[in-house]
């Protein structure tokens, strides 16, 4: 596999990942990428569980693998940021010597995957096919009640250059809801809020900060633009795991 790319100037493997709808059904080797939910196992769906136990393979950040060990007897293949190259290389030779493989990636792939997808994709030689799953985003905005068409959704739990997505927010605020997956730690709620509050926001649009959603340990943080923005900076009080939601005016 070539890694070759720079998140700040591209390729972007996201991009990749985007650039063609997925091939026409066929028959084959399949590689599954799927979602495995807000980590609750509750929340797996079925059809993703079984492309989780019905293979020889698994793949992922360690973080994701350990929520669906339970659910498989297949090899684990776990890997961080810093030995992913290797790890999607091992996964893809044991593709291609003919073992059935699925990659996991947390909440739904559509929401904030795709780069990781793309890595996978480039890595293997056959076909990778989405299996959707609960997004903690899909959680949100049914405890926050902004219907996600009425809703701007940003992710800025990505690597690379988040202009374009801060300028979607802040075109967006007080004229739909905004619901967002911050960056830990340099892009996290109170960050956001200021930022909105800089392009001119109204300081008293209601704000909540949903911190691992489904979990037993979930919580619920109400309040406003303007006194969340008073957290802005490296000394957040909110987990990594959060998702930000800002009810329009």
């Amino acid at each position: 596999m070539s890694d070759d790319y720079d998140l700040d100037a591209g390729p972007d493997p996201a991009a990749f990942a985007a650039s063609d709808p997925e091939p026409a059904r066929e028959n084959g080797a399949v590689v599954h990428a799927v979602g495995v939910g807000p980590g609750n196992p509750e929340f797996l769906t079925p059809r993703g569980e079984r492309a989780i136990r019905e293979v020889d393979v698994v793949v992922g950040f360690e973080t994701v693998v350990d929520f669906v060990a339970d659910h498989t007897d297949a090899d684990l293949l776990t890997c961080g940021y810093r030995n992913e190259e290797e790890t999607l290389a091992a996964f893809a030779e044991r593709v291609a010597a003919g073992e059935r493989g699925t990659a996991v990636l947390m909440g739904d792939p559509n929401h904030s995957g795709y780069q990781f997808l793309g890595k996978v994709e480039r890595a293997v030689k056959v076909p990778v096919r989405v299996i959707p799953g609960i997004s903690s985003l899909q959680v949100a905005a049914s405890r926050a009640r902004t219907p996600m068409e009425d809703t701007e959704f940003v992710t800025l739990h990505k690597s690379g250059d988040l202009a374009s997505d801060l300028a979607r927010l802040r075109e967006a605020v007080g004229e739909r809801h905004l619901l967002v997956l911050p960056r830990p730690f340099d892009l996290m709620p109170g960050d956001v809020a200021a930022d909105l509050l800089d392009a001119g926001a109204a300081p008293d649009l209601r704000a909540l900060v949903l911190e691992r959603l489904t979990h037993d340990d979930e919580e619920i943080t109400r309040t406003t633009l303007g006194d969340l923005a008073e957290h802005a900076g490296e000394e957040t009080p909110f987990s990594d795991l959060s998702v930000l939601a800002v009810r329009r005016a």
